[in-house]
């Protein structure tokens, strides 16, 4: 009986482990993925986050075991710095990259970031009163996105983005990865993204 209660006792601990760890126990197939929040409750698998440009190219991607966006968007805009050779003017993100930091990050850098986060993103989509925001980051950012000219800028980022995911998932099969293993998932995305990218070029070029 008592080691029963002991094992009983140990059973919150254990689950704090295992939410830290993404679940990764939980796979018996691939141990570097993770179990990832999502619509239908979790998927096991990993986070790919993308850069597009204006011309619908993939100027930076990465697969990650990262539970959330919010801890991505600055490696991303390095990234997309690293292979473009100049700091972007302008960042457009949804909800789940949110951050005071990263706000505060882009403002920092010189950088015209519209980021909402999930209170302003919830009104948007449902309506309803928004909370004042305590943040002089956040509340520059919610007037930049509540503008005119903000809410303009960030349809923009939904006819950039989307498409883009759009044919990664359902023209190019990247619902699920064929392969098992962080670097090998990260090879086969990169195949991938530079393939969509190929065929987008030879689009833009004129004939």
């Amino acid at each position: 009986m008592q080691q029963l209660q002991e094992q009983l006792r140990e059973i919150p601990a254990r689950l704090q482990r295992l939410k830290k760890s993404g679940m990764r126990k939980l796979s018996r197939t691939d141990g570097e993925s993770r179990f990832l929040p999502d619509r239908r409750g979790f998927t096991l698998g990993y986070t790919a986050t993308l850069a597009v440009s204006d011309d619908h190219l993939i100027v930076a991607q990465q697969v990650s075991r990262e539970l959330n966006d919010n801890g991505l968007l600055i490696p991303r805009v390095d990234r997309v710095q690293r292979e473009c050779g100049g700091r972007p003017r302008q960042v457009s993100a949804d909800s789940g990259f949110f951050s005071a930091h990263n706000l505060e990050v882009m403002e920092q850098r010189g950088i015209d970031a519209y980021v909402p986060d999930s209170q302003l993103a919830g009104v948007f989509y449902r309506g309803g009163e928004l909370p004042p925001a305590r943040h002089p980051a956040l509340r520059r950012m919610r007037d930049k996105r509540c503008s005119a000219t903000g809410r303009a800028l960030y349809r923009r980022r939904k006819a950039l983005a989307e498409p883009v995911i759009g044919i990664l998932k359902e023209q190019r099969g990247m619902r699920r990865f064929r392969v098992c293993g962080l670097h090998k998932v990260a090879a086969e995305f990169t195949l991938a993204a530079i393939a969509l990218n190929l065929t987008r070029m030879s689009q833009l070029t004129p004939r």
